[in-house]
């Protein structure tokens, strides 16, 4: 129970002021993102909310993460949106309950280490993306909406007054933590734009421009749809994005918190909370979600490091949904807008552009590349997808080059060509060049002790070049090589030369 759920560990000394006040400031921040992404999905306002008290309670309670922050996040909503048009809202539900046990899949399983294999690029692009994609979402509340429903930038004095009000915000973000660091910098700057725009009875679009957000207690709900093959074929494809976009997302944002706080989460615990929390969405009228890395940010840099926080959230927005709305509707969203762009300049990774004058050429393309794609098509697993596979062509690439074979020959007249670096797939073409069975004498011994056969194209490799030197009518004896690919020599099987006390085994091949 102590490793389960760090919230009831008193031996950690937790600072309840701060949890409160970072909790009841990421509730702050969090309404108008998730009713904005619920509208933009077509959603009712309060699906949004719903997923937002949901997710960030069973993730802050259940996580592999204290101090992380999870709610209805556009990521995993936006990839929802084709489905939601064409199909309803109930076929949304069933959906993100899949998507929940899919995810709680990769985390029994232990899948959650691969975030591992994601670089540093990749992950500055993935979070300058991010930045970029926040700051132009607060951006968009520069513009009205008409009664004919045309979009249009604000004008005369409520752009002014806007613009005013955001920039004070911005101002207190920036400047209250040089005073004092005992109440959030966002907190407070909620509070004073608040206070401002109703002592002075400034006209400014409030909360309550976007949506109402009074509503009840979310009830349990079986998804309305028919339970066969043809709706399982309609909505896994969907619920296999979301529950990755979902998973990278979240542990992108878990790596990220390590880093900050110098201490090291759970993903596997992670991504079975995500998929709880996404099940529990799916029966309960949520529109699921993920990590939120601008919350996550807010909530750090309030000073929380505890569950406590994200769980003060969730309530939070649970007691506004019941009775505070009257109240929360009327902050202006001058305030919200200015206190999520200074976490969008936060999340922003400065460092990437101050050493990119000291980063291969090929992290720089990468980084830019995973920044585009997460910016133009809010796509982030798509983003980090293709920055994976960039790295890791790459890295081939290089590796291929790095294959080499040092010859001599010896004083009985035996050629030697010793092997350093990796035969793989990129490396293959070079290996084979190294040899020359034309001019070579009648015996040559390849030793690959410094070098290590990777996957079946090495094993092919290896392969070819004992039949080239076969029908030279040479001898080729091969040292230090490994079992599995002795198995594959049958041609060659009479002149293998092994030493078994020094052969590395390698479980290349199934055994039969």
């Amino acid at each position: 129970m102590k490793n389960t759920i760090s919230l009831f560990d008193f031996s950690k000394k937790i600072n309840y002021k701060n949890e409160l006040l970072a909790g009841f400031t990421v509730a702050m921040t969090m309404i108008p993102e998730s009713l904005s992404f619920a509208i933009l999905a077509g959603l009712s306002p309060l699906t949004g909310l719903y997923a937002a008290c949901l997710m960030g309670l069973v993730t802050a309670v259940l996580g592999g993460r204290p101090g992380m922050v999870s709610g209805g996040a556009g990521a995993t909503i936006v990839v929802l949106i084709a489905l939601i048009k064409s199909h309803g809202i109930e076929y949304l539900f069933a959906t993100v309950a899949l998507a929940g046990i899919l995810q709680m899949l990769v985390g029994i399983f232990k899948l959650g280490k691969f975030v591992r294999l994601i670089p540093q690029p990749v992950m500055y692009g993935f979070l300058n993306g991010l930045a970029i994609i926040i700051f132009m979402a607060q951006v968009e509340q520069f513009k009205i909406t008409d009664t004919n429903g045309v979009v249009s930038w604000l004008q005369g004095m409520p752009l002014y007054i806007m613009g005013g009000l955001t920039a004070l915000t911005i101002a207190v973000v920036y400047f209250f933590p040089k005073l004092t660091k005992a109440v959030p910098a966002s907190l407070v700057a909620i509070i004073v734009v608040f206070a401002v725009a109703l002592g002075f009875n400034i006209p400014t679009k409030t909360v309550a421009d976007i949506a109402h957000i009074s509503g009840n207690l979310p009830s349990f709900h079986i998804p309305q749809i028919p339970f066969s093959l043809e709706t399982l074929q309609i909505i896994f494809p969907y619920a296999l994005i979301m529950a990755g976009v979902g998973l990278i997302e979240s542990l992108l944002t878990l790596s990220m918190v390590d880093e900050i706080t110098n201490s090291k989460g759970n993903a596997n615990k992670e991504s079975v909370a995500q998929g709880l929390a996404n099940i529990t969405n799916g029966f309960f009228g949520g529109m699921g979600g993920c990590a939120m890395v601008a919350q996550t940010l807010v909530n750090l840099n309030a000073g929380s490091r505890a569950r406590l926080s994200g769980i003060i959230a969730s309530l939070m927005i649970l007691l506004i949904i019941l009775f505070g709305a009257p109240i929360i509707e009327k902050i202006p969203m001058a305030a919200l807008v200015g206190v999520m762009m200074m976490v969008a300049i936060s999340t922003f990774q400065w460092v990437s552009i101050r050493i990119v004058n000291k980063m291969p050429k090929s992290d720089i393309f990468v980084g830019i590349i995973v920044a585009l794609i997460t910016v133009i098509l809010h796509n982030l697993a798509l983003a980090v997808l293709v920055g994976v596979i960039i790295a890791a062509l790459v890295f081939a690439w290089d590796n291929a080059k790095r294959i080499r074979a040092r010859k001599y020959t010896d004083e009985n007249g035996i050629k030697h060509y010793e092997i350093y670096g990796p035969l793989f797939f990129g490396s293959a073409i070079a290996f084979a060049d190294k040899f020359d069975p034309m001019n070579d004498p009648d015996e040559v011994v390849v030793d690959f002790k410094e070098s290590r056969i990777v996957d079946m194209s090495a094993i092919d490799a290896v392969d070819k070049l004992s039949k080239r030197y076969k029908q030279q009518g040479k001898t080729l004896y091969f040292r230090h090589l490994s079992e599995d690919c002795r198995k594959m020599l049958k041609n060659a099987e009479a002149v293998v030369e092994v030493n078994i006390q020094e052969d590395p085994t390698y479980k290349i091949m199934p055994e039969k």
